[in-house]
């Protein structure tokens, strides 16, 4: 019974196989369950009609008839809850296989990882990292450096360039570098009146001196 088509069932299979036997045996206790509360509700009617009828000794033996109607129903609903307990345990089992499965499949995953990187492995790629990383920055520092060569003659181009800017702005606003040059004190003027001062003190002394020589004469 085990197998399908000559294959063995694998524990799926036999797991939805005796769960849906278990739920059809719930549907057929629920009926019968059912037939018996239809069967109970007549005997009390009866039980009342016969009550009413003064026929004293069928009420008596209807109402023997109508408690083990009433424990049957009861025993219908244990067994129909004692079915649907072993249903959900397989129900459980067969997430628990899944989960194993699950697992299972994990594991040869991780396994086959573990094969492929092994710890030499992993610290060889490690140390090439380290290496090629250490090449990186010393290439970086000597293009740096190149650079910083290749740039370095520029300081006077672009002084040259910046009072370019400057002498462009100051035309912008009207204000020229010959404009800025006019507003300076003019020194010129000063240094005439100071030759002026001198000649007129060297005349003076040359006065004094032919003075004195005319008094040394009389």
């Amino acid at each position: 019974m085990d197998c399908l088509c000559g294959k063995r069932k694998t524990p799926e299979q036999m797991v939805r196989r005796n769960q849906r036997a278990l739920a059809r045996a719930m549907r057929d206790l629920e009926r019968e369950r059912q037939t018996l509360q239809t069967q109970e509700k007549k005997i009390v009617a009866e039980i009342k009609k016969m009550a009413k009828a003064g026929h004293m000794d069928a009420v008596k033996i209807m109402a023997k008839d109508l408690v083990r109607t009433r424990r049957h129903i009861k025993k219908f609903i244990v067994m129909r809850a004692n079915i649907q307990a072993v249903s959900f345990k397989m129900h459980t089992l067969k997430s628990n296989g899944a989960m194993a499965q699950a697992m299972k499949g994990v594991t040869r995953a991780m396994a086959a990882m573990n094969q492929q990187f092994t710890l030499p492995q992993v610290h060889k790629i490690m140390m090439e990292f380290e290496e090629q990383s250490e090449i990186t920055d010393v290439k970086e520092e000597v293009m740096n450096d190149a650079i910083d060569d290749a740039v370095g003659d520029e300081g006077d181009e672009e002084e040259e360039e910046s009072d370019a800017i400057v002498s462009q702005v100051l035309d912008e606003l009207g204000l020229g570098l010959t404009d800025k040059l006019s507003t300076l004190p003019a020194t010129g003027g000063s240094l005439s009146v100071s030759a002026d001062k001198m000649a007129a003190g060297n005349m003076a002394a040359a006065d004094l001196d032919v003075r004195l020589n005319d008094l040394q004469c009389d």
